[in-house]
């Protein structure tokens, strides 16, 4: 389930973009491997080693890295005794160079005093068997200077050819006729003519091959056979004296196998500590520290992989009086990528990356980060995308504790809007009960009101153009969101008519839907006693006093509570329109009265017409006949 959920969040293109900076296949291996450490002194050695690698990119430039593609099989090889070619050898010599390189980038480097250049003490010195190899061959070929031997044989070699050529070219030019070309011909090692068909009994010798279509011979002459043989014969010497030079530095390459071996895997080492230096750097990121708290805090965090120009920056909050959060707003506003944000920047952190956020924000270890996100839906397995969420969630709640990130996309989706609400809070309570750390997104207005009013859990929107109505990505913690369904549809030439039977079909259906929800969550997770359910709301309603300046919702509306709650939690709000009895859920203090108005403040300034405070102020200075209180529609 853990690589399912890494894949959900996309952190295997992470490490696909960490690959692309590796030199060698064991790092990238490395690299493949890599998963959250679950051990707070490993995670920080493994942190301050990308924190060394990008200080010093910045400061010396690219250290000399080495591929050593095929090279532990060479030393193998020797180890065996096995003989390398000119090629192989060429390619030990070439790690030896790169690692005699390192040395001097690592040396330079202490002077940073970054641990990581103290690697550079632990190399083997390999520069002798580079010397010797580089002494030897040349190119792809073993050089004359390999050996005296070598040397000398190839000397007469030259000699004894130029001989034979001497002659051959000697019989092509006294009878050119015979010949179909005016050279020397090459065939099967043998120096050789190319005779005519019709001329082959003037040109005795042995024939070594024909032309394709049989009107060439090519054969070696009678009078230079000798001299052919003994060229031969220099030609085995030498074939074997470049054995004997390879067998020699082969062997030199065994005797070093602990120096090469060793040096391999610190190369690999710091070529997997570069290659996420370079990865930082590469997203301008930084290494953002780890607190021991059940906090987690992202200022100015981008999604990796989204352009960074276009990337809008995430802030977002969790600790252990907040540990859900509820992720509302429009489609395509966002809600997904800033889930996957969420996540993906917390494994590459506890990976041990770097990760693009700014100054200010934290991270907690989590045992593991388990997703729910997309819709899952298998025709091969026969799963619907309610039936793949509910499984997906399912096995989250059968993993999660305290110490693990839950990240649930549209949960309740798919399903009965009543029972997939239900649903919703269910797993809201479980999660809260369970002590983890959790995010999720929904359209459900009663999930919205679950957060509003349950201790440990915060609202948050994404933000759009309310003109526009285009998403702005960006997230607003401590607010509810709206789906927009209805400004969409106003923008669009949705009758008013038609808006207003919808407005009040959603909303006066909320207190309704809620009480299903809450009698579902009862069934599911009960931990109130019924009597305290029955309480609880009033109790909370109690908190608004009359004169408190409120905001209304889903419309958003300023109002100021005309009166308290009675005993099933409704309201009385004054707003530009009139009054309205709304369910104190669906209300929002922006300031309370004691604040805004004096303690004896006369409230009927604000609640009651000028000409009922005039009737009022009449009647109780004298008694008027004629004094009528005129009631005057709010």
């Amino acid at each position: 389930m853990m690589t399912r959920c890494m894949n959900t969040i996309e952190f295997g293109k992470i490490l696909d973009k960490l690959c692309n900076h590796a030199q060698c296949e064991g790092a990238r291996a490395r690299i493949q491997a890599l998963v959250p450490i679950l051990n707070e002194d490993i995670l920080a050695v493994a942190l301050r080693e990308t924190s060394d690698a990008r200080q010093l990119i910045e400061q010396q430039g690219m250290p000399p890295l080495a591929i050593m593609e095929g090279l532990h099989d060479h030393v193998r090889l020797t180890t065996q005794g096995g003989l390398l070619t000119p090629e192989q050898l060429n390619a030990v010599a070439t790690f030896a160079n790169t690692c005699r390189r390192m040395m001097l980038y690592m040396k330079k480097a202490e002077i940073t005093r970054v641990e990581l250049s103290l690697n550079g003490r632990a190399m083997m010195p390999l520069e002798d068997l580079q010397l010797e190899i580089e002494g030897a061959i040349q190119g792809d070929e073993v050089s004359d200077s390999a050996s005296p031997q070598l040397r000398d044989v190839r000397r007469k070699i030259t000699t004894a050819a130029e001989q034979v050529k001497m002659k051959l070219n000697r019989l092509l030019q006294g009878h050119k006729e015979w010949f179909s070309d005016g050279y020397v011909a090459v065939r099967g090692g043998r120096h050789t003519l190319p005779v005519k068909a019709q001329y082959r009994a003037m040109v005795p010798g042995q024939l070594i091959d024909r032309s394709g279509t049989g009107g060439t011979l090519f054969i070696e002459p009678q009078a230079v056979r000798a001299a052919e043989d003994e060229l031969q014969q220099l030609k085995l010497e030498e074939e074997n004296e470049v054995r004997r030079v390879l067998y020699a530095l082969s062997s030199l390459v065994a005797e070093c196998e602990g120096a090469i071996t060793s040096n391999m895997k610190l190369m690999e080492r710091l070529d997997f500590a570069f290659a996420k230096g370079r990865l930082s750097l590469e997203m301008d990121a930084r290494a953002v520290p780890f607190v021991k708290e059940r906090s987690l805090r992202i200022v100015q965090g981008r999604h990796p992989l989204i352009d960074r120009e276009t990337a809008v920056p995430l802030d977002y909050e969790m600790d252990e009086m907040r540990k859900g959060v509820v992720i509302t707003g429009p489609n395509t506003g966002g809600k997904t990528v800033a889930l996957k944000t969420i996540g993906l920047l917390s494994v590459m952190a506890q990976s041990g990356l770097h990760i693009p956020a700014a100054e200010g924000s934290h991270l907690c270890m989590f045992n593991q980060v388990l997703v729910d996100i997309g819709d899952g839906q298998s025709i091969s397995e026969n799963l619907s995308t309610f039936s793949a969420h509910m499984t997906q969630v399912l096995a989250i709640l059968q993993r999660a504790t305290k110490d693990t990130l839950v990240l649930l996309d549209e949960l309740g989706s798919g399903t009965d809007p009543a029972e997939g609400m239900g649903l919703a809070v269910a797993v809201l309570e479980e999660l809260c009960a369970r002590g983890c750390l959790f995010v999720a997104t929904t359209h459900y207005p009663e999930v919205k009101e679950f957060a509003q009013i349950t201790p440990g859990i915060v609202n948050a929107r994404m933000a759009f153009d309310p003109d526009t109505l285009a998403p702005l990505y960006r997230m607003i913690m401590g607010e509810a969101g709206e789906s927009c369904a209805l400004h969409i549809a106003k923008r669009l030439g949705f009758p008013d008519e038609l808006l207003d039977r919808a407005r009040i079909a959603a909303y006066e259906g909320i207190q309704k839907q809620a009480a299903e929800a809450r009698h579902m969550t009862t069934m599911a997770a009960p931990k109130l006693s019924h009597y305290q359910k029955i309480q609880q709301a009033p109790e909370r309603a109690m908190k608004f006093e009359r004169g408190d300046s409120v905001r209304v919702y889903p419309e958003g509306a300023v109002g100021i509570v005309f009166q308290k709650s009675d005993d099933k939690g409704m309201i009385q709000v004054h707003m530009k329109n009139g009054k309205q009895t709304v369910p104190y859920k669906r209300l929002k203090l922006i300031a309370p009265a004691s604040q805004m108005y004096p303690e004896d403040y006369d409230f009927s300034i604000v609640f009651d017409s000028w000409q009922n405070r005039k009737a009022h102020n009449s009647m109780n200075k004298r008694h008027d006949p004629n004094a009528v209180a005129t009631l005057v529609k709010g």
